[in-house]
């Protein structure tokens, strides 16, 4: 039999005038700004005259030699870090908890689901009236059970500011992880389960082996999410501690608010925001990759 020609669909040019307006705006307000900001990363501009000059690699130079900068650079990473790893436990043990119970379960997701629901400003007028040192509700409740000597100006002091702000955000976050596993929980397989229980697995086995393996998809999800979120964290400090006491709480993403809003150096901030936007490119992918590569092992 003769082979059946397929006729060629062809091209209409008005196609193109059904994705115009929107590739218009997303050129003004993402290709066109993003150009700009690498091109003023590459001047001393003050974020108001119409003079820009041009000063070559001097920002990147600045970048790297900055103790400022490097400090906030380390607290990036420790907040990071301790974030990533406290509200996915949090989000993984919630998930599995909510998940056992038989009654009001809903109630009980609504309840841990519900501080997601608050804007990080709301939070942190929240958390700094908890934690105020002189009528703090933390510090009343340590009066009332007798431990007046753990008292601490928890935001004041650089040794608890940045603790304060991981675990007060990790109060906030957990929540919406918690749904990713909890998803990830109904897809679990009842039968592998209860087969492992026929054959004398107790429930810490049956979840080593089983529920956590088939986890590793949500787990990609969250791992990547909470990263870069953790990257990006600024409205919990600017509220609890605008980046003190000194710089302890400082992180990138606020000195580049603070450098480029605070001191009107919109070249430096902008330069500093094009490295962050680099490093958070690269960190995930390479998170996404070894996860990926997980999943298959598992």
């Amino acid at each position: 039999m003769p082979a059946v020609k397929k006729k060629r669909k062809k091209w209409q040019w008005y196609a193109l005038l059904f994705i115009l307006p929107s590739f218009i705006l997303y050129t003004l307000f993402v290709i066109v700004p993003t150009l700009s900001s690498v091109y003023l990363s590459f001047t001393s501009w003050d974020g108001i005259s119409t003079e820009v000059r041009y000063i070559g690699l001097s920002n990147f130079e600045e970048i790297i030699q900055s103790e400022r900068v490097h400090n906030a650079l380390r607290n990036t990473i420790i907040i990071t870090v301790a974030l990533v790893i406290l509200e996915n436990l949090a989000a993984l043990v919630l998930a599995v908890l909510v998940d056992q119970v038989r009654w009001f379960r809903n109630m009980f997701r609504s309840i841990f689901y519900f501080p997601v629901l608050l804007s990080g400003i709301v939070m942190g007028f929240i958390w700094t009236i908890i934690l105020n040192y002189n009528f703090g509700v933390f510090n009343q409740l340590l009066i009332m059970v007798g431990l007046e000597s753990w008292m601490k100006d928890w935001l004041g002091d650089p040794n608890y500011a940045l603790l304060s702000i991981i675990l007060s955000t990790v109060w906030k976050s957990a929540g919406y992880y918690m749904i990713i596993y909890l998803a990830g929980l109904q897809s679990v397989p009842g039968d592998l389960t209860e087969a492992a229980g026929i054959d004398g697995a107790n429930r810490w086995q049956q979840f080593r082996h089983i529920t956590f393996p088939l986890l590793a998809g949500a787990m990609t999800v969250c791992m990547v999410l909470s990263m870069i979120a953790a990257l990006k964290i600024f409205d919990q400090i600017a509220v609890m501690t605008d980046g003190g006491p000194g710089f302890a709480t400082e992180t990138l993403t606020y000195i580049i608010y603070k450098v480029g809003f605070g001191e009107m150096r919109q070249g430096f901030g902008t330069a500093m925001a094009l490295v962050l936007f680099l490093l958070i490119l690269i960190v995930t992918i390479i998170q996404v990759k070894f996860f990926r590569k997980r999943e298959v092992q598992l």
